[in-house]
């Protein structure tokens, strides 16, 4: 499963950046989003598989922080992406005459590079806050990795100072985010029933259809794994819920979007037709030349040339 989420996104990325038509907002965002899905997956799993084959279930101090850090900015910068590119689809088809002006090159790069600070924020808030902790009731966390909010349970320090991190972090990254998600397909949806034509709300649905599929996938197991961390006592529950969040959810996305989306699977069959064409053709004028050569002037390898 591990090796199909990196060659899934590895093939989104490729598509994207090897086809000019996919050199737009959406497509942009979507091949960094590919980036940190691979970031995500291989922030555990690596890690839970050499402990599966070694049957060890230890892990250091330094290595659950760098873990923890590591697994919140993915988390985060996911979060951030999403709504970026809920944001794009608002503008595409809300304002479709202003897209290209406000939707330009700067601007997708500013919103980038504005998701990367708020993910190292939210990571080293959580980093700052574990490394504060001078005891621990507990050093065994029900969990395949270092999620935060079990990390900062085992700590018998002040109990005010973890709920006000998590609490605020939940605010800003968790409800914000889907809060501006929410309006904004409350605009596209606004937008596309004013479409007279069926087939026009159709095309303009279905370039939303991938997005909200994900979204959809991405908070579900988000809330699963919070609800498994922090209501349910069941172990069980707590690892289905955390394999869903770290291994499914970022398997499926490639998936999604390559099969809701036919410009994915265009420019991925155009890049391998391309390079099949750019392989015969290097192989027949490689053999061409070997015939007009010296060594194999035979009637057999004319007639083949």
């Amino acid at each position: 499963m591990y090796m199909v989420t990196v060659l899934g996104n590895l093939l989104i990325i490729l598509a994207v950046s090897s086809d000019s038509h996919l050199h737009t907002p959406m497509y942009f965002f979507l091949s960094n989003l590919a980036i940190v899905d691979i970031g995500f997956i291989s922030t555990t799993v690596p890690k839970m598989v050499v402990d599966i084959s070694a049957h060890s279930r230890v892990i250091s101090y330094v290595g659950c922080l760098t873990q923890m850090s590591l697994l919140t900015f993915f988390v985060s910068m996911d979060d951030a992406l999403l709504t970026v590119m809920a944001y794009d689809r608002f503008v595409a088809i809300c304002h479709p005459l202003h897209y290209a002006a406000i939707m330009n090159p700067h601007r997708c790069v500013f919103l980038l590079l504005l998701s990367v600070f708020f993910s190292l924020f939210n990571s080293q808030l959580h980093n700052l806050v574990a490394l504060q902790f001078t005891c621990f009731k507990d050093v065994e966390i029900i969990n395949v990795f270092c999620y935060p909010s079990q990390v900062f349970s085992l700590s018998c320090s002040d109990i005010l100072l973890k709920n006000m991190v998590t609490y605020f972090v939940g605010a800003i990254f968790g409800f914000i985010p889907m809060l501006g998600i929410l309006f904004s397909y409350y605009k596209i949806v606004s937008s596309i029933l004013q479409i007279p034509s069926s087939g026009g709300r159709y095309k303009a649905f279905s370039t939303c259809s991938s997005h909200v599929l994900v979204v959809c996938l991405f908070y579900g197991a988000s809330i699963g794994v919070y609800l498994g961390s922090e209501v349910s006592h069941s172990p069980k529950n707590v690892m289905v819920a955390s394999l869903m969040c770290t291994v499914v959810t970022p398997m499926l996305n490639p998936f999604i979007y390559s099969l809701r989306n036919r410009d994915i699977g265009s420019a991925l069959w155009r890049s391998q037709t391309v390079d099949m064409e750019a392989m015969d053709h290097i192989g027949a004028s490689q053999f061409i030349l070997a015939v007009i050569s010296d060594s194999i002037h035979t009637p057999m390898y004319f007639f083949l040339s």
